[in-house]
């Protein structure tokens, strides 16, 4: 089944410049938000506004969801939801990072009613989403995946079929362990730089191209120097991911203390106040100091 016209449900920091770029690629938008005020640019370019997350299913060949935490997931997913209004033979593609487990049973769920569910969640933050040029983690069948391709395309520059159900979330669970201590090391080097007296700027120039190199030090480092901490990715939602990574680490027996610090660090912010700032207001931890 050809993919002409697509439902998106969350159009937050992340979903707004995906369905931009859907929609630059020629396919139909249908949306939903809990606030339709804030999906109100998207309207006045052409998204077609929708009341709740079963309406943005239903004449829809796709629907994507984008939203905050896996219980947000399941309530839209399930409980007369999208999987009870979707079009017969749907693709269904969760894009939240959420649990491995709820990406599993919605596969299993869909499956029953003869849609095709997968599981896709993303790396790139803002930037990537707005330009078009996001990680993309597929789990579910890879004939789905390859269907699909177009519609990920229009989202994505990195796409990579990981495997069945619940691959996708595996693989952003590992991505999210790495981005954990990275950002760590990038907020000690950064303070550390600051408080030897050096010129910052020209200390990211010198390190960013090495074997420290990384995309958290190039993006999210210069807007720490900046004192930019608006969210590009929120840190109420990363304690989220963190908290999932862990419970799954924990069920496979695995030790993850560079994860366990990360999550400490930032559980000590949000208590602060910063839950709602970039996951680079990490680096205010090391102010005055």
């Amino acid at each position: 089944m050809a993919v002409k016209t697509i439902g998106f449900v969350g159009t937050g920091v992340m979903g707004k410049g995906m369905i931009r770029n859907l929609m630059k690629a020629g396919f139909t938008l249908q949306i939903y938000n809990r606030t339709k005020s804030k999906a109100a640019d998207l309207i006045s370019e052409g998204a077609v506004w929708k009341s709740s997350p079963a309406k943005t299913a239903e004449g829809a060949d796709a629907v994507i969801t984008m939203v905050g935490y896996p219980k947000d997931v399941a309530s839209i997913y399930f409980d007369n939801g999208i999987i009870d209004h979707a079009e017969s033979g749907a693709y269904l593609i969760d894009m939240t990072t959420s649990s491995p487990q709820l990406a599993e049973k919605i596969y299993q769920a869909a499956a029953e009613k003869g849609l095709h569910a997968l599981d896709a969640p993303v790396s790139g933050g803002d930037v990537g989403a707005e330009n078009g040029t996001l990680s993309i983690m597929i789990g579910g069948d890879a004939q789905d995946a390859e269907t699909l391709a177009p519609v990920f395309q229009a989202m994505g520059q990195k796409i990579v079929y990981q495997g069945k159900a619940g691959s996708g979330q595996h693989t952003k669970m590992a991505n999210q362990i790495a981005i954990a201590s990275n950002m760590i090391g990038v907020a000690e080097a950064l303070s550390y730089a600051k408080h030897a007296g050096l010129d910052t700027d020209k200390v990211m120039e010198s390190i960013e191209t090495g074997a420290a190199g990384s995309w958290s030090l190039t993006n999210l480092g210069r807007r720490m120097l900046k004192g930019d901490f608006e969210p590009g990715f929120y840190i109420k939602h990363l304690i989220k991911d963190e908290r999932i990574a862990l419970e799954s680490a924990e069920t496979m027996g695995l030790d993850t203390p560079g994860l366990a610090l990360s999550k400490k660090i930032y559980d000590k912010l949000a208590e602060k106040g910063e839950e709602n700032s970039g996951t680079q207001a990490i680096y205010k931890k090391y102010w005055n100091k």
